[in-house]
């Protein structure tokens, strides 16, 4: 810090004896009167800090020109504000090629500086015109330059930090969504030479596919009882987001597996690579039961009265171990993830139960075969649903323990667990069947 700060003032210190003889060269006494017209000051702070793509720097080298006593206050105040619109030139370059939100984050810096200085700069000719202050034909000093360029930066804030949400609306207008799938722009390949923070978009980008896989087969669960088209068609295409999620982190978190990575973060990635598998499966399950309630639209199948109370309770359980993982997972709650086991085990227990209650009443004749194709199917997704659930807790508790081999540490754990006992009893009770 100090090495940099040294070498800042040395060069501020450079270029203020370089162009100290400025002063004396009469040719230039007209350039600097033309500064004094605020239009054109504002135009030459903007292009001069454009391409030299840094405000400091810009405003470091009008503080060296004020030396020469050639720069008033009148000049050097509409210079400044030109300054921070040129300083936005590296921001719109950094958003070339990148998604919509970089874009709409240039943007906004852009639209915040040239309100800013639109609102100002008609300030400072009013004030120029009526007031005609003598301070703006004094000449500027290196301090009251950076004052300046201090105060202009803090009015411009307070003054639009009110119309944060109008701005806001302004850059999603300016920029819309358009037909490019959400989420691909939220991995830049630039963010990869900084490991830790392009491992929290990974870890982001993973949350929104969680939630998107979980309402995906939430809404195919909703289907068995009413279904409409406006269902099927939200859960393909909830499925074919949480494919996109899965081939963009895939390649993403490979990549970055590549880096320089401590052992904490490369945990983290076999973690999320292990994890976006299984949200993936989670939302195909979710098409296969949707087109189970389509086949029964279509065909009229229509299950007993007994197999509808047997699948609302095989369903209700689902669903709360769906919500138990995905919260186990957002919020890496391992009490949730330990209770995800118990019902996992619950759901399977259903199955085969249903199972063999279904054989039954086809031999009674009071199911007919189709629906028992369809049934089969429906206890078969459900089943592997919770077991992907089972799957993502688990990995969530091996790798805080820091161990890899998922599968014995969950035998050991049904067999050791005092906690999975108690709950393994209470989801029994919970989910009884008739």
């Amino acid at each position: 810090i100090l090495l940099g700060f040294a070498t800042l003032m040395f060069g501020m210190n450079t270029m203020s004896g370089a162009v100290a003889g400025l002063r004396d060269i009469s040719a230039l006494t007209g350039f600097f009167s033309l500064l004094e017209n605020p239009f054109f000051g504002v135009l030459a702070g903007a292009v001069f800090t454009a391409i030299l793509q840094s405000s400091s720097a810009s405003v470091g080298i009008l503080q060296a020109v004020a030396v020469t006593g050639q720069i008033s206050y009148g000049a050097a105040i509409p210079i400044i504000m030109g300054q921070n619109i040129g300083a936005c030139a590296t921001t719109l370059i950094a958003a070339i090629g990148a998604g919509k939100n970089a874009k709409r984050a240039a943007f906004l810096r852009l639209a915040f500086n040239v309100i800013g200085t639109f609102i100002l700069l008609a300030v400072f000719i009013l004030l120029k015109i009526f007031f005609t202050p003598a301070l703006f034909s004094d000449s500027a000093s290196l301090l009251g330059i950076a004052v300046c360029h201090t105060v202009y930066n803090l009015v411009c804030t307070l003054m639009l930090l009110p119309f944060a949400r109008v701005l806001e609306r302004l850059a999603v207008r300016c920029i819309p969504d358009g037909d490019a799938p959400e989420g691909k722009e939220e991995l830049d390949e630039r963010l990869l030479a900084t490991p830790s923070v392009a491992l929290e978009q990974c870890h982001l980008l993973t949350a929104k596919m969680a939630k998107c896989a979980v309402k995906t087969l939430r809404s195919a669960l909703a289907s068995l009882s009413e279904y409409t088209p406006e269902t099927g068609v939200a859960v393909r295409k909830g499925e074919e987001m949480t494919d996109h999620y899965e081939d963009i982190l895939s390649t993403y978190l490979v990549k970055l597996g590549n880096k320089p990575l401590t052992e904490q973060e490369n945990n983290e990635v076999t973690k999320l690579l292990k994890m976006i598998g299984d949200f993936e499966r989670i939302s195909d399950h979710a098409v296969n039961i949707v087109e189970s309630a389509e086949e029964m639209r279509e065909k009229k199948i229509v299950f007993t009265p007994a197999a509808q109370k047997e699948l609302e309770i095989i369903t209700g359980a689902v669903r709360e171990v769906l919500d138990l993982t995905l919260g186990a997972f957002l919020a890496e709650d391992l009490a949730a993830a330990n209770t995800v086991e118990p019902l996992e085990e619950i759901v399977d227990r259903l199955k085969e139960e249903l199972r063999t209650r279904h054989i039954l009443r086809l031999r009674q004749g009071e199911c007919s075969i189709e629906a028992g194709f369809v049934w089969s199917d429906l206890l078969t997704n459900l089943e592997r649903t919770s077991d992907h659930c089972s799957n993502i807790a688990g990995c969530l508790l091996e790798m805080n323990r820091n161990e890899m081999n998922l599968h014995e540490a969950l035998r050991d754990f049904r067999a050791n667990s005092e906690f999975y006992q108690q709950n393994l009893r209470f989801y029994t009770e919970k989910y009884a069947l008739p």
